[in-house]
């Protein structure tokens, strides 16, 4: 219970869990998350300065695709996690480190490009104090990181080689 790969797949597990939960809030409860989608293109509770507000979207048929897309690409996440647990507990490293990795770098990129790079800077997340959700944002990103960075480092790298001799 105590190794890496123990480690590497309580994570997976846990991160796909997660993932699939969000998925099924949002579709539960499609409501609440399209709002915040909304609040934030429209940038709405900003500070309304004219140097940012240009960038609003309004479009309630972009706000929708938008949210749609979001979810599709959470779904995506969770299904990859999923298969990379089911693939590390049927021994098979190679494939689970593969699916791991990529559902992690799914989650990284969308929490932290789309949420924290886009919605909180692009769009002004940060000033708005009723749908600023960065801090959750952060968290999900922290935790694509952390698993990245478990199952990465314990891997070894290939020592190079120069001249047919190992450097």
């Amino acid at each position: 219970m105590g190794s890496l790969r123990a480690a590497i797949t309580a994570l997976t597990g846990i991160t796909a869990l997660y993932m699939g939960l969000v998925v099924f809030g949002n579709v539960t409860d499609y409501g609440t998350n399209h709002a915040f989608v909304q609040h934030v293109l429209a940038m709405d509770t900003t500070f309304g300065s004219p140097n940012t507000s240009w960038r609003a979207i309004t479009s309630p048929t972009a706000v929708t695709v938008a949210y749609l897309l979001i979810i599709a690409w959470e779904a995506v996440t969770a299904l990859a996690l999923l298969a990379g647990l089911v693939a590390w507990l049927r021994g098979r490293e190679a494939v689970g480190r593969a699916l791991s990795s990529t559902g992690w770098v799914m989650q990284a990129l969308l929490f932290g490009g789309g949420f924290i790079a886009i919605g909180g800077e692009w769009f002004a997340m940060w000033q708005s104090k009723d749908w600023n959700g960065l801090t959750p944002a952060f968290q999900n990103f922290v935790v694509a990181a952390l698993g990245l960075v478990l199952l990465h480092a314990g891997r070894r790298e290939a020592a190079p080689v120069r001249d047919g001799a190992a450097v």
